[in-house]
């Protein structure tokens, strides 16, 4: 029985998505039934966290085997449990934590705090609860109070509010650090921790501040990527839109921080962000600058910005393009109040940024592609689009493939769509984990249910045979 609802979203946008899991190739291979039965699964699933929270180790700075000692000592600090850590087997530098719950015999209390979707989806996933996340706190809640934490899905509750009798989901109990009044006091300072969680509905041990040299907190196939892209080490490899910098330092220790790592984002504190982690993880090879990816290929050779964006042609071994999408495939993920125009709008930009990264690949480099959604539009259809357009290119497997395959109904063929990775959580239906089921479970299966169910993600893997700048005779 599913603790929360399907995902709720405006009906065009759920006839959108309906409309491409469903296409013709899919319901003829699948049947109509099946197909239903899966979309149906997937809009459930989009609404739970992931089985497992998965955390990258630094391996420029140390051993898995002895940050994944140390965190397991960490771990055992948390709410008096023992939380197994786990080594992915073919993701060396990933550890694998199980997420228990959902938890059912949790007491709701009379005093209540509503936070924001945004918040509670953090909560979900071990977050505490912080003060700007807070919309509404009984009347009259005082520091210490035992408190219910409530997420407000379709954010229909008014900031300051002392009930709320709309929509919302029970996220667990905590306790409250502060008062009503000091939460709604206006002060603009107040960003620490609001209510401190005792009872999550779903137990994940918070990585606020654990290891942080050591641990990077990133979803198992943001993870993958780097993996897929596999740099070496001295080559030069621009992330064309980088924040916050998981996989653009993931790729730098992959290197063994030798080369050179560009980073790109427009958005400037975002920017500060890729270069506080890279700080934190001691890597030097990363050079981040706030700049717009469609305007990173240099159309005046002249002018010499000395290694700085923009860039000459062909001047970078490999190249990836983790692409702003409709994000369809965050979890968890309870309303998504975008309308169809919001989601469908990505795909322009997406396309621009790709010319700009075949244009910018050496011939003979490698160029990955991927997004956090689910879309066929995003996903199957940019890569049949890719291959049209771009005859130089050519779809390679990946390694490590841990998903599953691309989705029927882009026009590609089986042997292209094995070449692809979709990870998608329908394939794993609703359980409850608890420390009992964990003892008895073995470690392939825990790893099986690590690599599908985790959040809706793509992957694509291109290789550049020959130069854009040729002239064909």
């Amino acid at each position: 029985m599913s603790v929360f609802p399907k995902i709720s979203l405006r009906l065009e946008v759920e006839n959108y998505l309906k409309a491409g899991f469903m296409n013709k190739e899919v319901v003829s291979a699948l049947g109509k039934q099946e197909a239903e039965r899966k979309f149906e699964a997937l809009l459930r699933r989009l609404s739970h966290p992931p089985s497992f929270t998965t955390v990258r180790v630094n391996t420029h700075l140390a051993s898995v085997q002895h940050v994944k000692n140390l965190l397991f000592d960490e771990l055992q600090k948390f709410n008096g449990l023992s939380f197994p850590v786990l080594q992915h087997p073919e993701l060396q530098d990933v550890l694998l934590i199980p997420v228990i719950g959902p938890r059912k015999n949790i007491k709701q209390q009379h005093c209540e705090v509503v936070v924001g979707a945004q918040c509670g989806s953090a909560v979900l996933r071990g977050a505490h609860v912080y003060v700007p996340g807070i919309v509404s706190a009984s009347k009259f809640m005082k520091a210490g109070d035992v408190v219910s934490i409530y997420s407000d899905i379709k954010g229909k509750c008014k900031k300051g509010a002392k009930e709320f009798d709309g929509t919302k989901i029970f996220l667990g109990n905590g306790i409250s650090e502060l008062s009503r009044r000091e939460i709604f006091s206006g002060l603009p300072e107040l960003k620490g921790i609001g209510v401190r969680m005792t009872e999550p509905v779903y137990l994940s041990p918070s990585f606020d501040n654990v290891l942080p040299s050591y641990l990077f907190l990133q979803n198992l196939p943001s993870a993958v990527v780097a993996h897929v892209l596999n740099p070496q080490p001295g080559e030069r490899i621009l992330d064309l839109c980088a924040a916050p910098g998981g996989k653009t330092t993931h790729i730098a220790a992959l290197m063994q921080d030798q080369g050179e790592v560009i980073a790109l984002d427009k958005i400037s504190n975002k920017v500060e962000k890729i270069k506080q982690n890279a700080l934190l993880l001691g890597l030097n090879s990363i050079r981040a600058f706030c700049f717009d990816g469609t305007k990173a290929l240099k159309l005046d050779v002249v002018k010499d910005t000395e290694g700085e964006p923009p860039f000459l042609p062909e001047s970078f071994d490999r190249i990836l393009l983790d692409a702003p999408c409709s994000g369809m495939g965050q979890r968890p993920n309870m309303a998504c109040t975008w309308t169809l125009k919001e989601v469908t709008s990505y795909l322009p930009l997406q396309r621009k940024l790709f010319t700009v990264a075949v244009q910018l690949l050496k011939p003979g480099g490698v160029l990955v592609y991927s997004t956090c959604t689910i879309t066929l539009a995003e996903n199957e259809e940019q890569v049949a689009w890719a291959l049209r357009t771009f005859p130089c290119l050519q779809l390679q497997h990946q390694e490590p493939h841990v998903g599953g395959e691309g989705m029927m109904g882009a026009g590609l063929s089986l042997e292209q769509l094995k070449q692809l990775q979709r990870f998608d959580p329908s394939v794993v239906r609703s359980q409850n984990t608890d420390m009992d089921s964990l003892r008895d479970a073995r470690i392939e299966d825990m790893v099986w249910l690590a690599n599908k169910d985790c959040i809706g993600f793509f992957i694509a893997k291109f290789i550049k045979c020959k130069s854009t700048q040729e002239k064909d005779p």
